[in-house]
């Protein structure tokens, strides 16, 4: 969409981390990130299209060219306003075609370590009929998501409740930055859906109870586009200061009805149906109630650059033992994970 280089991008990233993110992490995922988007691609994964037939791509906030200097960034490959389900359902298909077999009604409980510090597999329990099950193997990767459930608000599944983090902290290993999450400027008042980044990306525009687009006077370059922690804090400035919408003057407004409805039925169809299940709202015609919800930790099992669990300072590795996703800390995000990494 745009000319684009992987040291913007990493720029971008390290500038969005509060500059706490893993250099050597965030350099890896970088110059990887448009070989992975291929491999998706080939994986069979529906990427939106160009007119030229193109992947689509579309702004996300945080996203700069040039180091900064070069305005607002086209970085973000993107399946319509559902891109995670889209991943998931095409690795789900690959990990098929690789007989991989799956446990689904298992509940994970411990890993299973050796007396020198070796993970050797885990406990699960089958939830069907309470029976307990040891798995053996030699590596053993904790993807369980982050800790979202323990707030009373939340974008996260329902199984996000930190069983991994719970099961490394167990056997005795750190964790690291469990102190940064990330609040989404856009969760539907009050039943906390997310409302993605892209309705922003696309052109939404957040307004107080003045009908002022706000976050020119937070952020004058990149506006409703900035950072997830500066939208966060400006939305909750803007409600602190009396300015909110609605009886309580509790939330903020997100509009999308400027916007053609032929392009948000094309970019964004899951929102539209969202806002209208959670909030009762056409987003054609009317503005969508939202406030910022949990939605990321940063913080989790500290790993190096290729997913290694540490137990150290020193990077001493846990042999077996590997963690990915919102589970790990590598820590590409450092203390604001910006949206598409």
């Amino acid at each position: 969409m745009t000319e684009d280089d992987w040291r913007w991008h990493a720029y971008d990233t390290v500038k969005g981390a509060d500059g706490l993110g893993d250099q050597d992490a965030i350099q890896h995922m970088c110059r990887l990130a448009p070989e992975v988007i291929l491999e998706l691609e080939s994986f069979g994964l529906p990427f939106s299209r160009t007119p030229e037939g193109k992947i689509y791509q579309r702004a996300f906030g945080g996203q700069s060219l040039k180091f900064g200097k070069g305005g607002q960034a086209y970085r973000c490959a993107a399946a319509a306003d559902r891109t995670g389900h889209a991943i998931l359902h095409t690795l789900y298909g690959m990990a098929l075609k690789f007989d991989c077999l799956f446990f689904v009604e298992y509940f994970a409980m411990d890993l299973i370590m050796s007396d020198d510090g070796k993970c050797l597999g885990c406990i699960a329990m089958c939830m069907e009929d309470g029976s307990i099950h040891r798995f053996g193997a030699h590596s053993t990767i904790i993807a369980t998501g982050g800790f979202g459930r323990a707030y009373q608000s939340c974008t996260s599944a329902h199984t996000c409740t930190g069983d991994g983090s719970a099961m490394a902290s167990r056997v005795g290993l750190p964790m690291q930055d469990l102190e940064f999450v990330q609040f989404h400027p856009t969760g539907i008042f009050p039943a906390g859906c997310l409302l993605t980044e892209g309705c922003r990306g696309e052109g939404g525009i957040l307004r107080n109870s003045e009908g002022e687009p706000f976050m020119a006077r937070y952020a004058p370059t990149a506006k409703d586009l900035a950072s997830r922690d500066v939208v966060s804090r400006a939305m909750t400035l803007e409600i602190r200061e009396g300015r909110g919408v609605g009886p309580n003057k509790d939330h903020i407004y997100l509009h999308l009805d400027h916007l053609p409805p032929e392009t948000l039925a094309e970019r964004l169809p899951g929102i539209s149906e969202t806002a209208k299940i959670f909030a009762g709202v056409d987003v054609t015609k009317e503005p969508a109630p939202v406030l910022p919800t949990v939605h990321y930790n940063m913080g989790g099992i500290p790993t190096n650059w290729k997913t290694q669990v540490i137990r150290d300072e020193g990077n001493t590795i846990v042999p077996g033992l590997y963690a990915a996703g919102e589970a790990s800390c590598a820590s590409v995000h450092g203390a604001n994970r910006l949206g598409a990494n």
